[in-house]
């Protein structure tokens, strides 16, 4: 397992690997592990690890960046479940939508501002989806 370096930009804190117990009491799921700011709960940026590799999904977050997060991805999710194009072919628009590559195209590592632009486009894009359909 690749030991990974992570430093909360928020407050500069180290963040350190815990069981999602920690800060999801009644929500966790076994086996789920975050990488949480040492600052916690004063400091409450966090951000998942992926099973097995125990890798950060993203970057850490606080509240108000994971709530952005959480509502790109409902947009963005709509344009593939709504079976107007696959989903890799989503990812494909996203990328050539903000120039990002394969690496960069991951909602857990947007900012606000990208989270805010990201949901726009979505919403265009399902716009015309509809008035073409």
């Amino acid at each position: 397992m690749k030991k990974v370096k992570i430093h909360c930009h928020y407050c500069g804190a180290k963040a350190v690997l815990r069981p999602s117990e920690a800060v999801h009491q009644n929500r966790a799921r076994p086996g789920q592990y975050l990488y949480v700011c040492a600052r916690f709960p004063q400091c409450n940026a966090y951000v998942g690890a992926h099973e097995g590799t125990l890798l950060p999904m993203g970057t850490l977050a606080n509240r108000n960046l994971r709530n952005k997060r959480i509502l790109a991805h409902r947009a963005f999710n709509r344009l593939w479940e709504s079976g107007t194009m696959k989903k890799w072919q989503a990812y494909k628009w996203m990328q050539a939508k903000f120039g990002l590559n394969h690496d960069q195209a991951h909602i857990a590592m947007f900012s606000e501002l990208r989270c805010d632009q990201l949901i726009a486009e979505c919403d265009k894009a399902a716009m015309k989806m509809r008035l073409t359909a």
